[in-house]
């Protein structure tokens, strides 16, 4: 028995030690996260451990974690102890507020999928598009304008995101980016996108370097209007886990605030004069904390992501925005993608895309994700209805079916009726009638969504406008925000549009008042009898969407139009009553249309009134156009192909300023324009700089060579040249004097201008005028002139001569050879004769000149063999033959090196190859020192090509070097 105890003991004693083991083992574990946790370094607490063990374990990891912090506040480590606490706490919150994203994003717009099943979303794949310039002004053109624009440049080459990488900083910039602004058209995925991040987020498939993610709307934020929160407060009260688990700071978090829908924001955002507030726990009202929040001024740590519609992107100051990005929605093989996954039979989605493709303004409008889902519940149905038949053609016709659509669904779904009873029944009339009205007047003010308040405005009750909601799902849309305060919205602009047209297509047949005229008429008419007051209606409807000067009627209009017709209102019977006169009205209509397009109108408001008489229908329009090519036809033909305008020669039309005038908006639509030898005059360029200036232009190429545009014609094209929205990088211009070069100066030195080619063949230039194109700031990378003007004139840029002899240079091996007047120097086999020098290479066959290099620099070498052509500190090794002695091999020298194989580039033992299309055997030099920049050029004929540009800074004084294989030369061009 003794001996049994002195076993049972001897095994307590081994499992004790290996308990202590263990839970030695487990402390130091534990205890080694938690310091890791602290880092700054490792901004995540325990990043996703809690979600691999389970609930014991957590909660053992919990309890352990109250000991910790027991026994650091026993040691008066109090500070530490609350990190740590702070710390733990967040873990638990941000286990419990990922799964409430979850649950919330997950099955985003369920409501307007078929049948609640959420697939829709996953079918909606936008992409995101760096934006060219972003500088935060507004643009004000009607959306459809912008689709327009935005369908003919999907195929050119952008730089594109993921909504993943919607933070890192793009190849070539080096600063973080806080703040992050999305422009996008209605309806074109930017709360979808937002959503997809977050989502990505909380389900640890992106971004896990984000701590926290805090998705707000300006929907949501509108109704605190008149109410007080600090940072803090206010998140506690959108997102209820922080406030449960007594988070009061942010600032030792890594934290994305999303702000969706600046447009819709109704909170009074004054950057220049709101209070600065850095406090997050100090009360205030939203509009300055979301101002000082945007600022930086309130948790500068934090990242932010905004979402706008294009036309209030101005509501915040550029300084504010680190990088502008921009939603373009479907291009034209992401079309066919959702139609074929929409429709799983290959020979109805087939009928599908062609016939979209036959309707140019079908075609554009499916470049919206939400219009694609908005025909393929048209053509679904009609497809069921009418087996053989006709597809709808024109928007009016897809919207009028979408109507029809929705309002069967009511009939079945919410009244219990069948498929086959009339579905226009006098509760379905009131609520589109009332909708019409909402739809109209918000539109007049230009809301897209809609408080109590403006609903009261509108004559309609907030229950009532809940039950709208509730029956017509896929038009009408309720959010229920905080405080249970609601907000209202049509499911897309274009819908609001068409009801708004309807609304004042039936107050007129209903009533005889004409909503588009101040002079309404009251008096209740026959709807047979109303003749001559239709006509007037759509005159003046037409008068009055040509006087917006941004087309914010445009589409209104387009609808408008199309309800006169007697086969849409056929579609309605039952909801509208039928004119009876509509043919002789239409035409009326026809002929008001084409009197305003002989007008002198904007290109734009053509092109609109145009897709009118498509809306019409009227067959004179295609009559007209083969008959005679007069400018206005022309230009709706060719924006209305389907090939992208890559290249626009105006010759192939007519070679005459009269031509170019009347296709300028072909002109802004071309990617390059050929106006060579066409007879232009300075006229020409007093109508080019609004195309060139214009936010939506996609010119990037213009030839006016062999035009006579005279010096005051090139002082009007440099203003627009300068424009912050000019994406011109190629110019060939003519017959200019020296005058010409003053106003092209004040281009090169615009920091806001991208031109990159410019060719001043066939120019009078003389030594005074190309002096003038002197610029600090130029970025040209290729520059042609037929005598060689180019030489001259980045002489004048650097004024830089370096001239090689012997008591200036720090020769290496007396291999080198100098020859030419001291201009050339060759690596020979026979040994020179050169006095000692201290400074001189001991072994390595290259050379550095003594002239430093101040300012902005440039000279020419020629070469032959292999050669490094460099700039380098006086600093540089120079005994032996290591890394440290050869230029490019090291951190104190830059490299371009030279042989017949091609070019590379060397900094710091790095070396680059170059890609050319060929080898120059002179190559040219530029050096901002100020700037940190070191450019190398090859010359070749006229032209100087950009190779590499170096961006650095440079801390010491440079110097010009040159490494020379044996059988090697390099020498200075003499450049005047």
């Amino acid at each position: 028995d003794v001996a049994a105890d002195d076993t049972a003991a001897a095994k307590d004693v081994i499992v004790f030690q290996l308990l202590e083991e263990n839970i030695v083992c487990y402390v130091k574990n534990e205890l080694k996260k938690m310091k890791r946790s602290l880092s700054l370094d490792y901004p995540q607490f325990m990043k996703n451990e809690d979600d691999e063990v389970d609930e014991e374990q957590r909660r053992s990891r919990e309890a352990f974690l109250k000991i910790t912090v027991n026994f650091l506040r026993r040691m008066k480590q109090e500070e530490l102890a609350d990190c740590l606490q702070s710390k733990s706490r967040a873990q638990v919150c941000r286990r419990k507020f990922k799964s409430g994203l979850k649950k919330k994003f997950q099955c985003v717009f369920e409501e307007i999928s078929r049948g609640g099943n959420p697939t829709l979303l996953n079918q909606i794949c936008t992409e995101l598009y760096i934006t060219e310039g972003g500088t935060g002004e507004v643009n004000e053109e009607h959306e459809l304008r912008q689709i327009e624009t935005a369908s003919r440049k999907q195929d050119r080459a952008e730089t594109s995101i993921r909504q993943e990488d919607i933070f890192k900083p793009p190849p070539g910039r080096d600063q973080p980016i806080r703040t992050v602004m999305t422009k996008g058209v209605a309806g074109i995925g930017k709360t979808v996108l937002t959503q997809k991040f977050t989502l990505d987020w909380a389900e640890d498939k992106a971004n896990q370097d984000i701590e926290f993610t805090f998705p707000f709307t300006f929907r949501a934020l509108n109704v605190l209007k008149e109410k007080k929160f600090s940072l803090v407060e206010l998140v506690h009260l959108f997102f209820t886990e922080t406030k449960e688990a007594g988070m009061c700071s942010f600032d030792q978090f890594q934290v994305v605030f999303i702000f969706d829908g600046l447009d819709e924001c109704r909170l009074p955002l004054d950057f220049h004069n709101t209070e600065v507030l850095t406090d997050p726990t100090e009360s205030t009202s939203v509009d300055v904390l979301l101002t000082n929040l945007i600022r930086g001024k309130l948790l500068p740590s934090a990242r932010l992501w905004i979402t706008t519609r294009p036309a209030a992107d101005n509501q915040i100051p550029p300084q504010c925005v680190d990088m502008v990005t921009e939603v373009r929605g479907f291009n034209d093989p992401q079309k066919e993608e959702y139609f074929r996954k929409r429709f799983r039979h290959e020979e109805q989605a087939s009928r599908i895309i062609s016939h979209i493709k036959t309707s140019r303004s079908l075609h554009i409008m499916c470049h919206i994700p939400v219009f694609c889902w908005i025909t393929a519940t048209v053509l679904e149905e009609v497809l069921k209805t009418r087996e053989g038949g006709e597809l709808p053609k024109t928007l009016t016709e897809m919207y009028i079916h979408f109507l029809v659509v929705q309002s069967k669904v009511k009939k079945v779904k919410c009244d219990g009726g069948a498929e086959s009873d009339p579905h226009w029944s006098p509760e379905t009339r009131k609520m589109i009638e009332s909708l019409g009205k909402v739809a109209f007047e918000q539109l007049q003010k230009g809301n897209l969504i809609f408080y109590e308040s403006d609903l009261t405005e509108c004559g309609i009750d907030i229950r009532a406008a809940s039950v709208y909601s509730g029956v017509f799902t896929q038009i009408f849309k309720e959010e229920t925000g905080l405080y249970q305060d609601k907000v209202f919205c049509f499911v897309h602009l274009s819908v609001q549009e068409f009801l708004a047209a309807l609304h004042v297509h039936l107050t007129f047949i209903n009533s005889g008042v004409n909503l588009m005229s101040e002079e309404q008429t009251t008096q209740k008419c026959e709807p047979i009898s109303i003749g001559s007051k239709t006509t007037r209606l759509y005159q003046s409807a037409v008068d009055e969407a040509l006087q917006s000067p941004h087309g914010h009627l445009d589409l209104f209009l387009r609808f408008l139009l199309g309800l006169s017709l007697q086969s849409n209102q056929v579609l309605l019977r039952g909801l509208v009553t039928q004119t009876g006169s509509s043919s002789k009205t239409n035409q009326k209509a026809v002929q008001h249309i084409k009197t305003k397009i002989s007008e002198n109108l904007s290109p734009e408001k053509s092109i609109n009134l145009f897709h009118c008489l498509n809306e019409l229908n009227d067959g004179s329009l295609v009559e007209e156009i083969q008959q005679s090519l007069e400018s206005g036809p022309l230009v709706f033909i060719l924006l209305s192909s389907e090939k992208d305008l890559d290249v626009f020669d105006l010759k192939k039309y007519s070679a005459s300023e009269e031509a170019l005038l009347r296709l300028l908006p072909v002109v802004k639509a071309s990617n390059k324009v050929l106006l060579s030898g066409c007879n232009l005059s300075d006229r020409s360029c007093e109508a080019l700089p609004s195309v060139l200036s214009s936010q939506s232009s996609s010119l990037r190429d213009l030839d006016l060579s062999n035009n006579n545009l005279q010096d005051s014609g090139v002082k009007l094209l440099s203003a627009a040249l300068k424009s912050p929205h000019c994406k011109l990088k190629r110019l060939n211009g003519c017959n200019l004097s020296d005058r010409s070069c003053e106003a092209l100066s004040s281009v090169l030195s615009s920091q806001s201008s991208s031109l990159r080619d410019l060719d001043l063949s066939n120019n009078n230039l003389q030594d005074s005028g190309v002096k003038l194109l002197s610029s600090p700031h130029c970025e040209l990378e290729t520059l042609r002139s037929e005598f060689m003007f180019v030489a001259r004139l980045l002489v004048y840029f650097y004024d830089l001569s370096i001239k090689l002899t012997e008591d200036v240079c720090r020769f290496g091996r007396l291999n080198l050879k100098l020859s030419d007047n001291n201009r050339k120097v060759t690596h020979v086999a026979e040994y020179q004769s050169y006095p000692d020098h201290p400074d001189r290479f001991d072994i390595c066959p290259q050379l550095l000149c003594r002239n430093v290099l101040t300012g902005r620099c440039y000279w020419e070498v020629d070469w032959s063999g292999v050669v490094y052509i460099s700039v380098s500190y006086t600093g540089i090794r120079r005994e032996g033959y290591s890394a440290d002695c050869v230029f490019g091999r090291n951190n104190q020298s830059w490299s371009l090196i030279c042989s017949d194989g091609g070019y590379s580039v060397c900094h710091n033992y790095s070396e680059t190859s170059l890609s050319s299309s060929s080898v120059s055997h002179r190559v040219a030099v530029y050096v901002d020192c100020p700037a940190g920049s070191l450019s190398f050029y090859r010359v070749s004929s006229d032209s100087l090509i950009h190779l590499h540009t170096f961006n650095t800074t440079f801390t010491e004084p440079l110097y010009p070097g040159f490494w020379i294989l044996p059988d090697s030369s390099v020498c200075l061009r003499k450049l005047y």
